[in-house]
């Protein structure tokens, strides 16, 4: 495959400064995207005293997904069940259980084993009969990162595309220019023994020169900038579009103008292109603006993943300051055998505090929050489920979507709570989900002040589920609990 375009983009990435002393073994190496200046990494702690300190950390949706999309490089089995509605219910069902069922060009199949991918995944299966069937179908599809999908949707581009044709046959939205770049990279990886196939990149900071001659087959781009490019600056030509995607609707939806955006540019597409929508959730919102998009289509969804806490050991422990909570933290940890340990923390300044504190006593921590970049955090986060710190203590930014077999033991060094200051039933749910995964057993340790106690016990009713209190002075009570 030939290589990619970014026209006139500046090569390399910026240097980030390092973190200072306390935090320098918590930052490691991170590839660079082509083309892409990193932001710079803050100094851990020169806000400290900044209000942002004590703010709770809000999950960023598009950070979230190409944070998942990094650090999940082989396929993630989702236990969920696939449902399947088609535009006609009268037609053959097909699925595949191998890829030389799709009976694709000799190059793609390369491409394919190449990146690691032996067998269909589960979305995959029913997914890839639909988009590569002919005539063309529409798709609506609800996956989550790691499943596969964003390979499934490049193969069905790569599959419609004449290469010997020198201009613009398939269309990528995604929300942001990180998650287009990712994009592009399994376009280039599974198109790497398809000859003359090209890439253009339609993001901020790499500019086409004027009356420059479009010769590439896949644009990948964000909105607003495809936008500009063809209606502002008539610089490129989509008349010819034979395959449409729109990848992470559910957040190009909760990007302010990014839907209405994405309606134009399919407007202007040739009514017969092949039309195929991906979204993680599928909220009222985002069929809404699906069957604004995509006309007469079939649709996948995935069951409502069932999170429980049946086989999750769930304690208290009263504590009068954050002090106090370190200390009750230690002796826990002096008691029972850890594997590894995920540590919630609601606010950036305590986190912080945390690690330090665990630092200086030896303990092997990384710290994870929203103030690193999303390469950061995929290499910290990389590192942990390596094993090479013990304990990772973060924010909200981590409640989702992070698999770690070894985990066992979750803390809550502050109850998640709302802007009410009422509890937050669900990102509850979603910390101490990190442990007791995959049918093993697991622990959750919640450290309160007596003032939270109440908000405690709305938890437990709200959940049916019963929290015990623990004495963090009693060793012996510490040591008989077991997994």
């Amino acid at each position: 495959m030939a290589s990619s375009s970014l026209w006139a983009g500046e090569q390399g990435a910026a240097e980030s400064e390092h973190l200072n002393s306390h935090f320098s073994n918590l930052i490691h190496p991170w590839k660079t995207l082509p083309g892409v200046k990193n932001t710079t990494v803050p100094n851990l702690d020169d806000s400290m005293n900044n209000t942002e300190e004590d703010e709770v950390e809000v999950v960023d949706l598009a950070a979230n997904s190409l944070l998942n999309k990094l650090i999940r490089q082989s396929l993630v089995e989702s236990s969920h069940r696939v449902e399947v509605l088609q535009k006609d219910p009268s037609s053959p069902l097909y699925s595949v259980k191998t890829f030389e069922e799709l009976r694709l060009k000799e190059e793609l199949l390369k491409g394919i084993y190449a990146m690691g991918f032996n067998r269909p995944s589960k979305i995959q299966e029913m997914a890839l009969p639909m988009m590569l069937a002919h005539p063309p179908q529409n798709l609506i599809a609800q996956s989550q990162s790691g499943t596969g999908k964003t390979a499934a949707f490049v193969l069905a581009m790569l599959s419609r595309i004449d290469a010997s044709k020198p201009f613009l046959q398939c269309l990528c939205l995604a929300p942001t220019y990180e998650l287009a770049l990712q994009t592009g990279r399994v376009v280039e990886q599974m198109g790497k023994f398809c000859v003359d196939v090209r890439v253009l990149y339609a993001i901020r900071g790499n500019p086409i020169p004027r009356r420059a001659d479009v010769t590439q087959q896949i644009i990948i781009g964000t909105p607003g900038t495809i936008l500009d490019w063809y209606f502002k600056r008539k610089l490129i030509d989509l008349s010819k579009i034979c395959v449409f995607v729109l990848d992470e609707a559910d957040v190009m939806i909760a990007t302010q103008g990014f839907s209405d955006q994405s309606i134009r540019i399919q407007r202007v597409l040739p009514s017969e292109c092949q039309m195929l929508l991906f979204s993680a959730t599928f909220e009222d919102s985002v069929w809404q603006f699906a069957g604004r998009i995509i006309p007469d289509p079939n649709v996948i969804k995935l069951r409502k993943e069932e999170l429980t806490l049946n086989n999750i050991r769930q304690y208290y422990v009263l504590c009068e300051n954050r002090k106090d909570k370190y200390q009750a933290l230690c002796n826990i940890y002096g008691g029972i055998t850890i594997g590894q340990a995920i540590i919630f923390c609601q606010t950036r300044r305590n986190a912080k505090w945390l690690t330090v504190e665990m630092m200086q006593d030896g303990h092997q921590v990384s710290l994870l929050s929203g103030e690193l970049t999303v390469d950061q955090r995929a290499s910290i986060i990389q590192r942990f489920r390596d094993g090479k710190e013990k304990v990772l203590i973060t924010t909200n930014v981590c409640a989702r979507g992070i698999d770690v077999k070894q985990i066992t033991i979750v803390v809550n060094f502050d109850l998640p709570v709302n802007q009410l200051e009422e509890p937050d039933y669900e990102t509850y749910l979603h910390r101490i989900g990190r442990t007791g995964r995959f049918g093993k057993k697991g622990l959750a340790f919640n450290m309160i002040e007596v003032n939270k106690l109440p908000l405690l016990m709305k938890i437990q009713e709200h959940f049916n589920s019963s929290i015990k209190q623990l004495n963090p002075e009693d060793m012996d009570e510490i040591e008989k609990i077991d997994y």
